[in-house]
């Protein structure tokens, strides 16, 4: 049976050498005799010889082992000159005899060596003359009978092992021991016969493919005989199992010998059968119950460091002594008993810490191990999916209803995707199925919380964008600003996010607070990008408008430069397109008549320049620098022009009632009690308050206070008008309801004159595909009644569930 090649390589090394020795004689005898040959053939071209005194000393008997070749020179043409001398050898007519007991004694020799090697004795022959016996004896057609006799022999010595293999007394390791002995002995044992028996071996054995090589043969009187006992295999695979169990256990073992006895059962073919499938079974049995145990005593990470060091163990076993073939099946039981049938116990027991936690290298031993398993990955994907949106909803949904929250929800948002996108990155390997999840959870989690996220987002831009925000760079808001989007496009409601930027962005450019212009655009860049230049053109008017009022205030600062009234005055008007600035309500209120007089002014340059047009002025978004004198010195306030309108009263008297102060200014009765309460409250206290308090009533009464002192010459009280307050929330979500009524309509009118007839629930899942905010039944069945009353659809007269559409 053939041996493999790295066993070949160990076990032929004595038997190469023995041969390169056996050679190297036989090719200094080749030498001699070729020089003799040469000898002879200048004695043939004497001239002095005759042809039969030729014929003679080429003529011999040959000794046994020689080829039985009768040398015959033929006689050399000296007659010619130039021509080729030529020299033929031919057979001889007889073949020399050996004498009557040359088989007797030869086989006599040779078994003397056999045994003298089987018994580890000195070897009283050469190795030369016993290879040139065999030689000799294949020569005269005896292999038949040598190889049989050699076999014999060796099966005789074989057997003789077994009796000390099959002591009761001796424990796994003794015998374990006696075995590898045994076993090493018989292999060196036959390298040394083959390399005697090599003349036989590649002559008889490979002419005839029925019998085995001397070395197969050799293995195969082995596997009958000692390892073939039902006794001796069954301790050897014991004792096998049990030194690899204490390896398993942390013991250190002999892995020499482990190596050793194991290649002896692969190199005998029985390795699968004997051990592979008790080793396998033992395997098994391990590490289930080992699995069932530590996974209720440890923790998920100690678990997983735990299964990682098996793996390493058992690669390592295979590396040193098991079989190439055992590490499929192998390795599929660890993975099997320790991973597959925890998998679901170890989700639900330890991600959502390990993923709170941020541990990163837990994390990545737990992806790298659960991708090894039959739906490891898969699960685990899904639990991440629902830690999400898990801890998502708990940032969104705010249940405890604090404020406070509602203002971070943002930050903790871009806090959380960042976290998760580092987890994915390092721990994931970016796996295209775990970014999906990813999504797929934040669109969910940021959707529990119909607007407010969508809202939220527009007011923490522009909080970045604002000009008073020093915290970053521009590179650092660039990168802020792509965080957000990400952020925006797993919003559904992306009206309520264009009305509450756009608010908030007319408040940047009017106060002229805008951080950087380029950021401003940069923003506006990103989401025309995402959402098309429909989205975007309202925010854009708003730009020109800008650009173009700083042209028209060029022009009238020009054309006003020599009127006395603006001497005392300078007057900045913005010129904003009704449709692209959000609705702001008109208010009437008592200004000074230097300020109506220059508002003529500019009312008759402006409408001069373009007919046709109406202006409405807009005082809720005025503000105004004045010049203050206090017993500490002159300052420059910088306020609102409701602000304006309150302090300027105190230039008439010292003290003023709210009533005088609303009966004064015409401010609205809510505008009025905030502006005061800037004024009074606050940290600057220009107004002194009586009774002190925050909160403004009827019959407070309010006095300059002519002993403020400030660090700063120029002072900017909080312009309170310019903050939002709830009404002004409610106001703008209400205009995106309204505005998606009409989006609502025009759906609805759309698909009905496309297909003429449509069922109820066919046209409300057409309206879900084409609607791109969210809509509940309710809202689509109300308008679907109100286009009905409006004469645009109505209702079949056979069947009341379908809609025709009225051309």
């Amino acid at each position: 049976m053939p041996l493999s090649n790295a066993n070949k390589r160990v076990l032929h090394e004595p038997q190469r050498k023995d041969e390169e020795k056996v050679q190297k004689k036989r090719r200094l005898s080749d030498q001699n005799t070729s020089a003799t040959k040469r000898t002879r053939v200048s004695s043939a071209d004497s001239p002095t010889m005759t042809d039969s005194q030729k014929r003679a000393n080429f003529s011999a008997v040959p000794s046994p082992g020689s080829n039985g070749v009768h040398r015959h020179a033929s006689p050399l043409n000296s007659t010619k000159p130039g021509t080729t001398k030529k020299l033929v050898i031919k057979n001889l007519k007889e073949k020399p005899k050996l004498p009557d007991n040359y088989q007797q004694v030869t086989w006599g020799k040779l078994r003397e060596a056999v045994d003298a090697i089987h018994t580890s004795h000195a070897i009283h022959s050469s190795l030369e003359e016993l290879y040139q016996a065999v030689e000799n004896m294949c020569s005269y057609k005896m292999s038949s009978m040598l190889y049989e006799h050699l076999k014999q022999a060796c099966e005789n010595h074989v057997k003789l092992n077994i009796g000390q293999l099959l002591e009761e007394n001796i424990g796994y390791e003794e015998f374990l021991k006696k075995m590898d002995t045994c076993w090493q002995s018989h292999c060196r044992q036959m390298i040394m016969i083959r390399s005697i028996f090599l003349f036989l071996d590649r002559t008889y054995v490979l002419q005839n493919s029925t019998i085995l090589s001397i070395w197969d043969m050799g293995l195969e009187l082995f596997r009958i005989h000692i390892v073939g006992h039902h006794i001796v295999q069954g301790r050897t695979v014991d004792g096998l199992l049990q030194l690899i169990d204490r390896e398993r256990s942390g013991e250190t073992v002999d892995r020499g010998r482990l190596k050793s006895l194991l290649r002896m059962l692969s190199d005998l073919q029985i390795y699968q059968d004997a051990f592979e499938k008790k080793f396998l079974e033992a395997t098994d049995s391990l590490y289930r119950a080992e699995g069932q145990r530590l996974m209720e005593e440890r923790d998920v990470p100690e678990y997983l460091q735990h299964v990682e060091q098996r793996l390493e163990e058992e690669n390592e076993r295979l590396l040193h002594y098991l079989d190439q073939s055992t590490k499929k099946p192998l390795v599929y039981l660890v993975e099997k008993q320790l991973l597959e049938q925890h998998v679901t116990q170890m989700l639900v027991k330890g991600l959502d810490q390990l993923l709170s936690e941020n541990r990163i290298s837990d994390l990545t031993r737990m992806y790298n191990l659960f991708s090894r398993v039959k739906n490891g990955q898969k699960e685990l994907c899904a639990s991440f999916g629902t830690y999400i949106k898990g801890t998502g909803r708990i940032i969104v949904l705010n249940v405890s209803n604090d404020p406070e929250k509602d203002k971070d929800m943002v930050q903790a948002m871009l806090d959380f995707k960042d976290k998760i996108d580092n987890i994915i990155t390092t721990c994931f390997a970016k796996n295209e199925q775990f970014i999906n999840a990813m999504r797929e959870s934040f669109e969910n989690f940021i959707n529990a919380r119909q607007n407010k996220p969508a809202e939220y987002i527009a007011k923490y831009v522009d909080n970045k964008l604002r000009a008073g925000n020093k915290e970053a760079t521009e590179e650092e808001l660039e990168r802020l600003l792509d965080k957000i989007m990400v952020l925006f496009r797993f919003i559904h409601g992306k009206d309520v996010f264009e009305a509450f930027y756009k608010k908030d962005l007319a408040k940047r450019l009017l106060v002229g607070k805008s951080a950087s212009v380029d950021a401003e655009k940069s923003m506006l860049s990103k989401l025309k990008q995402e959402c098309g230049s429909g989205f975007t053109v309202k925010l854009e008017g708003m730009f020109k408008d800008m650009e173009l009022s700083k042209d028209i205030m060029l022009a009238f600062k020009q054309s006003v430069q020599n009127e006395r009234a603006s001497k005392n005055l300078e007057l900045t008007v913005n010129i904003l397109t009704m449709g692209y600035w959000p609705t702001y309500t008109a208010m009437d209120v008592h200004l000074p008549s230097e300020m109506v007089k220059l508002q003529e002014i500019f009312k008759t340059f402006y409408l001069s320049k373009h007919s046709g047009r109406k202006l409405q002025w807009q005082p809720t978004l005025g503000h105004c620098v004045l010049k203050a004198d206090f017993s500490g010195g002159m300052k420059e306030l910088q306020v609102s022009l409701f602000q304006t309108l309150c302090l300027l009263l105190f230039n008439e008297g010292d003290v003023f009632s709210f009533e005088e102060i609303k009966q004064a200014t015409a401010i609205e009765d809510s505008e009025l009690r905030r502006t005061l309460q800037s004024l009074a409250c606050g940290k600057a206290r220009l107004l002194l308050k009586a009774p002190k308090g925050k909160d403004v009533a009827n019959d407070d009464k309010f006095k300059f206070n002519d002993d403020f002192k400030h660090k700063l010459y120029r002072i900017k009280i909080n312009q309170i008008q310019m903050k939002e307050t709830q009404e002004e929330n409610v106001s703008t979500t209400e205009r995106v309801f309204q505005d998606r009524q009409y989006q609502v309509d025009a759906a609805i009118v759309r698909i009905m004159k496309t297909r003429k007839t449509l069922t109820h629930n066919l046209l409300i899942s057409e309206l879900y595909n084409q609607l791109k905010f969210p809509v509940k039944m309710a809202d689509l069945k109300k308008r679907i009644e109100s286009l009905i009353d409006r004469d645009y659809m109505e209702r079949d007269k056979d069947n009341p569930n379908t809609y025709n559409y009225v051309a």
